[in-house]
């Protein structure tokens, strides 16, 4: 492919999409716009015709992110079964998710994008509608509860798990611990703990 032979809006896609597999690879701080240029034979300069620098290129990847688990939670919600098996499928989903993609799992949740006084307004949407879509799914699994403490249940669910998953990631489960466990046990062990009981139960 020549240099910046790419139709308009192709390219932005493609670093993207090129930026994510590096993510995937090499974390993050291995995205280089150069490199991504010469990787997509466009010039150094093609990738700054759609993003301002390094920075704004990983918000957008951050974004496919949270449209990609969003994704993965509205099918959860359209599942078979009652709102308690709709839940447990988006917590699988999510740990599907936080499993196979590390890299953008981290930085979609690691990095400061979101804590900026002004966060990329890209990320605003996807971000806020994951949260959303998970929040419904605890409403669903328990619609006797009140606001509050469906609130409650999602931040403390969601934390559980996302503890869980640092920690093996981390490999702090050493074989005395969890034996005669696999790893599946232990996350259905986790999202169970998570889910947790009813209220007033």
């Amino acid at each position: 492919m020549s240099k910046d032979s790419y139709h308009h809006g192709d390219l932005k896609s493609a670093l993207v999409t090129a930026a994510l597999a590096v993510v995937e690879q090499g974390g993050a701080e291995a995205v280089s716009l150069r490199e991504l240029a010469a990787q997509l034979g466009v010039s150094r300069a093609a990738p700054y015709r759609h993003f301002a620098d390094r920075d704004a290129l990983l918000a957008d990847v951050a974004a496919r992110g949270f449209e990609d688990l969003a994704a993965g939670y509205e099918a959860a919600l359209a599942g078979p079964g009652d709102g308690l098996d709709r839940l447990w499928e988006a917590n699988r989903v999510y740990f599907a998710f936080a499993k196979l993609r590390p890299g953008l799992h981290k930085l979609m949740f690691e990095s400061d994008f979101l804590e900026r006084e002004r966060p990329p307004a890209v990320l605003l949407a996807p971000a806020d509608l994951a949260y959303r879509l998970l929040w419904r799914a605890v409403e669903g699994a328990f619609p006797t509860a009140d606001e509050a403490w469906v609130k409650a249940r999602t931040v403390t669910m969601w934390s559980t798990i996302y503890g869980f998953l640092a920690l093996d990631g981390a490999r702090r489960f050493k074989g005395f611990m969890v034996e005669p466990l696999d790893g599946a046990d232990l996350a259905e062990a986790a999202m169970k703990a998570a889910i947790g009981s009813p209220p007033d139960s």
